[in-house]
């Protein structure tokens, strides 16, 4: 029999694994899909985990903008446009198109 701490332990483990993020390119990752890739998202993974001003001062091919917590932005979609999400430490967690 399973002890209550030894499944919980478990349960916890399976639950973090599924918050592990597929944002970072390497080896592993599967093919970008071009057409949901239209503004390069792809090519910027590597900003991932650094602040937003780690973007000031960068030339982009398309529209782009930088997103800081909480902060209102329209909610139009456009696979032209590259997005970069921060938290609020201002970290970049998230870049896609859209």
């Amino acid at each position: 029999m399973i002890g209550k701490k030894t499944l919980a332990a478990f349960a916890a483990a399976i639950l973090l694994a599924g918050c592990q993020s597929g944002a970072h390119k390497g080896a592993a990752s599967g093919p970008t899909d071009p057409e949901l890739d239209r503004c390069g998202a792809s090519d910027y993974q590597q900003y991932v985990g650094k602040p937003l001003s780690a973007i000031d001062g960068l030339r982009f091919e398309h529209p782009a903008r930088a997103v800081p917590w909480n902060s209102a932005v329209t909610m139009d979609f456009n696979l032209n446009r590259l997005n970069f999400m921060g938290d609020s430490q201002n970290t970049i967690t998230r870049v896609y198109c859209g």
